[in-house]
């Protein structure tokens, strides 16, 4: 086969298939939970055999390590880009940092992982360092870091950074849990815009470097 000529179906197939696989297993993990998804309904899902599954992944742990590895270390990828290319203030970065994660994560299917890794992370401890390290630390560090950048030009209050990173995201977290949860039987299921609008605003203002308290807490 040369080079002008077009890949054959069969193959550009199979190059497809590993992304097929872990766009079932997003959807099984996140209705199922992930203890109790079966790798027969994933491949169901996928339309192909269990055996298939096999071909690509050795099973449903090396299947969510995948899925947390081509999907949500990526967006943390493209927002440690936005910190090195940002030149304005710590208050500008902060807010294209959770607003990237926020539309990348949040609003999207990808939302599933973070309620899986919780409800999941007692009885599948590995997984959970895993998604602790890869995601959750990784995130928390560049926050840090803007937030201490932040305090030092006099843009945000002194605070425990380690401390202040975890209350500033909790709100964008507990949306996240909430839609996987409750906001399906609720009569008026929450506005995730307005939400995410009145966290921000409510976050922004509890870390901002009053006149008044100009030290903060230590």
């Amino acid at each position: 086969m040369t080079e002008t000529e077009p890949t054959p179906r069969w193959q550009r197939r199979a190059d497809e298939r590993p992304q097929e696989l872990l766009d079932a297993a997003l959807a099984v993990f996140v209705e199922r939970g992930f203890a109790a998804a079966r790798l027969e309904e994933v491949a169901k899902r996928a339309g192909v055999s269990k055996g298939t599954v096999y071909l690509y992944f050795s099973g449903k742990e090396a299947l969510l390590k995948a899925l947390v590895e081509s999907a949500i270390v990526p967006q943390l990828e493209n927002i440690e880009a936005l910190a090195r290319e940002h030149s304005g203030s710590s208050r500008e970065l902060l807010v294209k940092m959770v607003d990237a994660m926020w539309r990348g994560i949040a609003l999207s299917p990808l939302s599933g992982i973070p309620k899986l890794m919780l409800s999941e992370a007692g009885n599948f401890p590995e997984l959970a360092r895993f998604f602790l390290e890869a995601v959750i630390q990784r995130h928390w560090a560049l926050m840090r870091r803007v937030m201490e950048e932040g305090m030092e030009r006099g843009e945000f209050r002194r605070l425990p950074s380690d401390l202040a990173v975890r209350i500033f995201i909790a709100p964008m977290m507990m949306a996240v849990f909430w839609k996987h949860s409750f906001m399906p039987l609720e009569e008026t299921p929450l506005d995730m815009a307005r939400y995410f609008a009145v966290a921000l605003d409510m976050a922004l203002a509890g870390i901002a470097a009053p006149a008044t308290n100009p030290k903060g807490i230590s």
